[in-house]
């Protein structure tokens, strides 16, 4: 039977989860898909109700990449090629920009497209069997240079230039050992570590969590911070969770923080 490609989304209290949905093929992604994945990754940035973001593929595969049956038509020339690309970039954008967590729980293929998904997302998860890498020098293609800057950012230029330049796919432990995921874990075990650090995120305060993410893309800009930014570091001091967090330590049980 075939399924409609489609990007899933549901949520278990503070903590959402984002499928990649193409069985039919390794939940390669479409134009339309690229498109509601930039739709939801944005409706879920608007809830501040949430602390963590899962993103995942449908059964043992995260994504095999862009659906490559229709780049003929969406790709005929320069313009369109220009709007389908921005569009992926978009989504790319609207993951890495999230202000809450996220995470990649990655299992079979982690491809073209769907590396640069995980590369977007702020921590990575991976089975033993994953496999990483974008060979579409063998397709004949580069890589929008929109898309390839999340691959740079975490990769750096000589796995970049690796990556794409030979074509080949690595393993997890390569992957790891390059700097591209958190953690390899079995494969049996990915979704189960994904949930357990989801929910470790989730259990700390989701303030602190979006001004970290903040604070960590504003250095890596390397301009030297105002005294504006400086002060605006300890907005925290003036928050219910600040003190609900010292209050907990000293009378020794866990913070309810409740995002105020």
């Amino acid at each position: 039977m075939t399924m409609n490609p489609d990007i899933l989304c549901e949520r278990d209290g503070s903590i959402a989860t984002v499928t990649l949905f193409n069985p039919d093929k390794l939940n390669a992604l479409n134009a339309a898909m690229w498109r509601k994945l930039r739709a939801t990754m944005v409706e879920l940035a608007a809830d501040e109700s949430l602390r963590c973001i899962v993103l995942r593929g449908e059964g043992a595969v995260f994504a095999a990449g862009g659906d490559l049956e229709e780049f003929r038509s969406a790709r005929a020339t320069v313009d369109l090629a220009l709007a389908y690309h921005e569009a992926v970039g978009e989504a790319l954008v609207a993951i890495e920009t999230c202000p809450q967590p996220t995470l990649a729980a990655i299992l079979g293929p982690c491809v073209g497209g769907g590396l640069e998904i995980a590369c977007a997302c702020d921590l990575r998860i991976a089975g033993e069997g994953a496999k990483f890498g974008a060979p579409i020098m063998k397709l004949g293609f580069s890589m929008y240079p929109g898309e390839l800057a999340g691959l740079l950012r975490l990769a750096g230029p000589a796995v970049a230039k690796e990556i794409l330049l030979e074509g080949r796919l690595l393993n997890a432990a390569e992957a790891y050992a390059k700097g591209l995921l958190t953690r390899v874990v079995a494969d049996d075990a990915v979704l189960a570590e994904a949930q357990a650090t989801a929910a470790r995120i989730a259990a700390g305060a989701p303030l602190v969590a979006r001004w970290h993410k903040q604070w960590i893309a504003r250095l890596l800009q390397g301009r030297p911070l105002s005294l504006e930014e400086k002060r605006a570091s300890f907005d925290f001091l003036a928050t219910e969770d600040y003190a609900e967090g010292l209050a907990a330590f000293l009378e020794k049980r866990p913070p309810r923080f409740t995002g105020r």
